[in-house]
């Protein structure tokens, strides 16, 4: 599989997500998901694994989706809605019991941060509905800048981004697309994010300025996704039971 594994697994109990800002630019992850799914959720049902403090969740309960959250414990959600059925669980020791089948699973910034997201996504399956579907953000370390750093030797540890240190795994686009095929997905639509500029150059989030690089940014990982895509949004299906 095209992936490269993380240099050290952190310690038992380590927090495998961080707290990732709302990004508000069309052209982030966030308003991606948001896109893929309709205006009016007529009460379909969504499962947003790794809900973070239920941003994403909320947005989604104010379209009439009813969502179910899952996230570790002791986590302070004061932008959860009262709408969302939290369910807290460390997601390295698998999926809590789940008595239903969801029209939406969404996987936004969490498989990188798993031990073991060959297991959860097989395990995601059985609960996604025959005809639903997951949608999935995913970094691209196949990314310029990634590749860059590589190839000077170096393997940085940030706080958010491609090297983001509590990520532990490392794929490019055909090791995403192996993950999911082997363990029961088929990915069949592919979106791509631009660098998010507003996060690292907050002064100028509005400026003109931030946003011609960041559409700029965005053609350039269109026409070459595999190369300058920060993230890709994909969005799969189950694959039928033999």
């Amino acid at each position: 599989m095209s992936a490269l594994q993380a240099p050290t697994l952190q310690p038992k109990g380590t927090e495998y997500r961080v707290r990732y800002a709302w990004k508000t630019s069309p052209y982030s992850s966030h308003s991606t998901l948001l896109r893929l799914l309709a205006e009016d959720g007529r009460g379909r049902t969504v499962l947003d694994v790794g809900c973070g403090n239920g941003r994403l969740a909320s947005e989604l309960a104010a379209r009439g989706f009813r969502v179910t959250g899952i996230d570790q414990p002791g986590e302070n959600r004061p932008d959860s809605p009262n709408s969302l059925e939290l369910i807290e669980r460390d997601l390295d020791q698998g999926l809590p019991p789940l008595y239903q089948k969801f029209d939406y699973v969404i996987c936004a910034d969490i498989l990188e941060h798993l031990r073991d997201p060959a297991s959860l996504l097989q395990e995601l399956r059985g609960v996604t509905a025959p005809q639903g579907r997951l949608i999935a953000s995913l970094p691209n370390s196949g990314n310029i800048y990634f590749r860059a750093q590589v190839a000077l030797g170096r393997f940085p540890q940030h706080d958010q981004g491609l090297f983001d240190r509590t990520h532990l795994h490392f794929y490019t686009w055909a090791g995403w697309n192996q993950l999911f095929a082997e363990n029961g997905f088929r990915i069949r639509s592919l979106q791509v994010t631009s660098v998010p500029f507003e996060q690292g150059v907050a002064s100028k989030r509005n400026s003109t300025m931030a946003r011609a690089i960041e559409a700029l940014s965005f053609g350039l990982a269109r026409a070459w996704k595999t190369l300058f895509a920060y993230q890709f949004v994909v969005t799969a299906e189950p694959e039928a039971t033999p």
